[in-house]
């Protein structure tokens, strides 16, 4: 038997999106009483709640979503905690030597997920303003590990350095999938099978994703 985990924001009408983001919309289309049925209009960002960013995102001839193998949102994955029992301080950094303190966690085909304590936040102004971020140099040691999936719970990789870091990470080389605003990642192992598949859009640049982690009983 095993224990799944919610890593995934829940997502409700007009809840918070990253600004400059289109709004989350989620209305009725119809009712039972009205239609014998209820079907629902949701409108949404690809980036919205907890999500993925594929290359196609910054990249110019990046790949889109379904040019992804399936299996880099699937395996084996090790939590790196930056912040055990607590949390990061607003704005802190994230620098390579903060990493390398994880390194074994870095191999080569694996996947990542960074927690900062940020998810506590979601809600509030500063979940979006006052994150931990990466540095550029932290993005490039990342980049040089040839991981295939980043996970984080910060919802961007960083504030002092997010196109740059972006474009590190998702460009030729490294095509690393970015897992961004995951969450109840204080309830994590250290390793666990993380599942997180996006919706099959056709060319597109990120999708919303139900994230999970499956541990082992």
């Amino acid at each position: 038997m095993a224990r799944i985990i919610d890593l995934s924001l829940p997502l409700t009408d007009g809840g918070p999106s990253y600004p400059n983001d289109p709004p989350l919309r989620i209305q009725p289309y119809r009712t039972l009483a009205a239609g014998g049925c209820n079907v629902s209009i949701i409108s949404i960002g690809t980036h919205q709640g907890t999500h993925l960013d594929a290359p196609w995102h910054f990249i110019e001839g990046g790949r889109p979503l379904d040019q992804i193998p399936l299996d880099a949102f699937y395996g084996p994955a090790v939590l790196a905690d930056l912040a055990p029992g607590g949390e990061l301080p607003p704005k802190t950094p994230i620098s390579p030597e903060m990493l390398s303190r994880h390194e074994s966690a870095f191999v080569p085909g694996g996947r990542v997920i960074l927690r900062t304590g940020w998810y506590s936040r979601f809600g509030r102004p500063e979940y979006f303003t006052d994150l931990p971020s990466l540095t550029a140099d932290a993005a490039r040691w990342i980049a040089d590990k040839h991981i295939v999936l980043l996970g984080m719970d910060m919802p961007t990789p960083s504030k002092i350095a997010g196109r740059e870091c972006h474009h590190i990470l998702l460009g030729p080389g490294a095509e690393i999938v970015i897992v961004e605003a995951l969450t109840n990642l204080h309830e994590l192992p250290r390793a666990f099978t993380f599942i997180g598949f996006p919706l099959h859009f056709v060319g597109l640049d990120g999708s919303p994703i139900r994230a999970v982690a499956v541990v082992p009983d």
